[in-house]
Parts: C-alpha cells; sequence; structure tokens
C-alpha cells in the first residue's frame, strides 16, 4: 500500500506521548534496556551515535506493532551515510558559530596582550553566547522530525527531511521544548535515585520520543489509495 507525505504543522499531544512512553516500556522492559544497552555500544563507534538512536526508534516501531524484532536489530548500518552527512552538516553549523568567537578572542588578545579580563572581549562575548545557544535550540527544534523522517520513512536527502521538519514544528517549538525539557528530567529520576539506576530510566527518553515520532508521521501520512477514492467521489 503506497503513501505518500502532505507535511502541515504537527498537534503535538504532549502528555499523550509521555503516557504511551510510559506503558511501552514498562510493558517489554527487558528487551527494549538491552536494545538500550546496544544502542550506547553503537554510539561509541565515531559517527554510528545518531545511526544508533534511529535503529533504536525502528525497534521500538516493531516491538509497538507487535512485529517479529531483536536488540541486535540496533546494529544495522543501512541508514548511516543519511546520519553520517547530517552529523557532518552539523560539527559544521558548530564551527561556523565558533569561528567568529575565535576570531575576536585571538584579535583583542593579540591587541591586549592578553585574554583574560579584556573588556572588549567580554563585551563581545556575552551577547554572542546567548545568540549562540539560542541558534542552537532553534535549529535542533526545528530539526526535531529529521530523525524518524529518515529512520521511519527512508528519507534520505537531508535537504528534504529539514524541510519536512521544519513545516511539521511551525506553532509548535514551545511544546516541543518542553516535551523535550519534561522527558529530560524524567529520564535522569534514575540518577537521583541512584547514580547507575539512570540506566533504568534512560531508555523511557527513546520510548516518548518514538510516540512523538510515530504521530507526527502518521499526521503526514495521506493513503494513496485512499486519497484517489476520495477523489472520484466528486
Amino acid at each position: 500500500m503506497k503513501t505518500f507525505l502532505a507535511p502541515k504543522p504537527i498537534n503535538f499531544k504532549l502528555g499523550e506521548y509521555i503516557n504511551k512512553g510510559v506503558e511501552l516500556l514498562k510493558k517489554d522492559f527487558g528487551n527494549i534496556f538491552v536494545a538500550f544497552l546496544l544502542c550506547c555500544l553503537m554510539s561509541i563507534i565515531p559517527f554510528c551515535a545518531a545511526v544508533a538512536m534511529g535503529n533504536m526508534y525502528k525497534y521500538l516501531r516493531k516491538l509497538n506493532r507487535n512485529q517479529p524484532a531483536s536488540p541486535g536489530d540496533i546494529f544495522d548500518f543501512k541508514d548511516f551515510m543519511p546520519y553520517f552527512i547530517l552529523q557532518l552538516i552539523i560539527l559544521g553549523g558548530f564551527l561556523l558559530l565558533y569561528i567568529p568567537l575565535i576570531i575576536v578572542m585571538v584579535v583583542t588578545g593579540a591587541i591586549s596582550g592578553r585574554d583574560e579580563g579584556n573588556p572588549l572581549l567580554l563585551l563581545f562575548m556575552i551577547p554572542y553566547l546567548f545568540i549562540m545557544i539560542a541558534a542552537i535550540y532553534y535549529f535542533a527544534l526545528k530539526a526535531f522530525y529529521i530523525t524518524p523522517l529518515i529512520s521511519l520513512k527512508g528519507i534520505t536527502d537531508i535537504k528534504e527531511a529539514w524541510n519536512i521538519s521544519k513545516v511539521m514544528t511551525k506553532g509548535n517549538l514551545l511544546s516541543i521544548f518542553l516535551f523535550s525539557l519534561i522527558v529530560s528530567i524524567l529520564a535522569q529520576i534514575g540518577a537521583i535515585a541512584c547514580g547507575i539506576g539512570v540506566f533504568l530510566t534512560l531508555p523511557f527518553l527513546y520510548t516518548a520520543n518514538y510516540f512523538a515520532y510515530e504521530d507526527a508521521i502518521q499526521q503526514i501520512e495521506h493513503d494513496e489509495i485512499i486519497e484517489i477514492g476520495s477523489k472520484n467521489e466528486f
């Protein structure tokens, strides 16, 4: 059955994603925990952290749909190139953000003979750091759906994935930010209770995100057969 995407702003259901994430984690904690550990292991390999994360969401989709799944599915390099290109773009973006700061530090240091306590450096650094942090958060939130578009929908063109994600996140940046913040805090509860316990709560970060991704994909996904049938009615 063929489907196509019709990008639009997503109806973001923050509470629903959190509740469903908890339920899925409770339903099959053992396998999800093993898959999470394998995801951490694969992330040690250079440039493989993103593809490991994408594979984790594929695995959770299979579990949620009661399809055959194995934690070993995490070690799948099918989507390596799109994620590799994405990571290179992110790395290039960080370099572009830091280059002006480095230049100013070098220039002001050369003029004054020292960097520490230079008022010109501080005058530039404080607002620039604020702008840099704001830019990082903005682009990270706008790119929120790139991962599921690559892993769950097979979109390998990063520009296309970015353009679709921009449309999907329109009007939802605050909701996505609050969701990410709440999920991150809940995932860190294990560290508060007991240091190593964080490994028992961190998988929730993936299960909650999975439902946010899955719901968003379903909202922009259209069945071609249904679409043709609706047109024929007219």
